[in-house]
């Protein structure tokens, strides 16, 4: 399976954080369902930073993604709960030693 993975960073706006998750599940299920994603992981830090992690089958894949309204929508609700966002990394995947659950 052809693999590459998108790293995202973010600091959330205090009492936004709900608004954040709920807006990154459509956004990442309509990417999978829509685009042909292979879905993300989010994850919050012990420093209170958020990090998602994405799977493409290709950079291409991504850059031609197009949502519908619904989930545009929900990608501005989730820019509007962000304070900060890091640069997106870009990662090869050299080793998968994941269990799928």
């Amino acid at each position: 399976m052809d693999l590459i993975i998108f790293l995202y960073r973010w600091k959330i706006k205090s009492g936004k954080e709900n608004q954040f998750e709920k807006s990154w599940a459509v956004v990442t299920k309509a990417m999978r369902d829509l685009c042909g994603s292979y879905g993300s992981r989010l994850h919050l830090s012990e420093s209170g930073e958020y990090l998602g992690y994405a799977q493409w089958p290709s950079i291409e894949a991504r850059n031609k993604c197009e949502l519908d309204s619904r989930s545009s929508l929900a990608r501005d609700l989730m820019r509007e709960a962000i304070q900060f966002s890091y640069q997106v990394e870009q990662l090869e995947v050299k080793l998968d030693l994941l269990i799928a659950k």
